[in-house]
């Protein structure tokens, strides 16, 4: 049993809030972005926030920091993008393996600064590893329902790189996340025990889901249930859902797999649902209040923040999660 796993008996752990909303408040241009090092790159890199690992390694540790904090346990790397699938878009394709290694390595060091103040709240990195902008399920052309802009083969490989760069740089946890096709979702599945087997290490592995909409499926068609059930053939730590949705809309799925899962449960949900303008406008208050839902209803045992959400909100979060119990695991028949 490895130690994140003896805690979650103990308490229910806080994981950090979103690292592109406080990116976004550097206001990094693209001669920021860039750094010395890509001045002279061919296309433009503003937006390419996995590339701040390189350019901007001091502001990533300062969110880090900010959210260990706030009350976080756990921070995910700056990575969500960090595969050579979503890296084409930059035609930094070679650059993946060093962006999720120094990445993993900027956020161990956060950790162990703070592990080192507090030996008593030991601090973990989650090596966030995203959807990435394709998808293995469905066809991006309507007019050609057969066609796949990319293979399990192609995810698998890529996905394989992601995670050895984020073991690599100190990552403690590998975090499968956002995923809105889950056959994307099994080809990292495999890629990290390819790794795990290669290596002969035990690697505690979170899924994390995302609904979409109201009709309670993800992007590629399946129910809370079913998606448990897809995954839960690998040996993973937690299961649960992020993104999409705020954290009322997300109490019903939960349910379900906390109901149903033998695995801890996790949801680091949106701060609400996005604006006219595409902002987040629930305060730390109001999120943290209809997260003592989930904690009063013994739903989760890692809660944090996805979109729209800051160190203030979690703050709120682990203000209130210290007063619960964690979801009690239940072993299925």
């Amino acid at each position: 049993m490895s130690k994140i796993e003896e805690i979650l008996q103990e308490r229910i752990l806080v994981l950090d809030g979103a690292m592109g909303t406080m990116l976004q408040r550097y206001k990094f241009t693209e001669e920021d972005f860039r750094g010395e090092r890509f001045k002279d790159w061919p296309s433009p890199l503003q937006g390419n926030n996995d590339l701040l690992s390189l350019t901007q390694p001091e502001a990533l540790a300062e969110v880090h920091r900010k959210y260990f904090e706030a009350g976080a346990d756990i921070v995910e790397t700056n990575t969500f993008s960090g595969t050579t699938i979503a890296m084409a878009d930059y035609g930094m394709e070679e650059l993946v393996y060093e962006l999720n290694y120094e990445s993993a390595k900027i956020a161990k060091r956060v950790a162990m600064e703070c592990t080192e103040k507090e030996p008593e709240k030991p601090r973990f990195v989650a090596g966030s590893m995203g959807p990435t902008n394709k998808t293995a399920s469905l066809s991006p052309d309507v007019n050609d329902p057969g066609y796949r802009a990319v293979s399990f083969d192609e995810l698998r490989i890529a996905y394989k790189q992601q995670a050895e760069g984020l073991l690599d740089g100190g990552s403690d946890i590998l975090l499968v996340e956002t995923i809105f096709d889950t056959l994307n979702a099994k080809a990292a599945l495999f890629a990290i025990e390819e790794v795990k087997e290669e290596r002969g290490i035990h690697v505690p592995i979170m899924v994390s889901g995302t609904i979409t909409d109201a009709s309670g499926r993800t992007l590629s068609g399946q129910t809370a249930e079913a998606f448990l059930i897809s995954v839960s053939h690998i040996p993973i730590l937690s299961v649960g859902f992020n993104c999409a949705l705020g954290a009322k809309q997300l109490t019903p799925h939960l349910e379900v797999i906390s109901a149903k899962s033998e695995y801890f449960t996790s949801a680091h949900p949106n701060a609400g649902l996005p604006n006219a303008f595409g902002e987040y406008d629930e305060t730390p208050e109001q999120m943290a209040s209809q997260i003592k839902e989930y904690l009063e209803k013994s739903l989760v045992n890692i809660v944090g923040g996805c979109c729209g959400t800051t160190p203030a909100h979690i703050k709120a979060i682990a203000d209130i999660v210290k007063d619960y119990k964690p979801r009690k695991l239940s072993v299925l028949a």
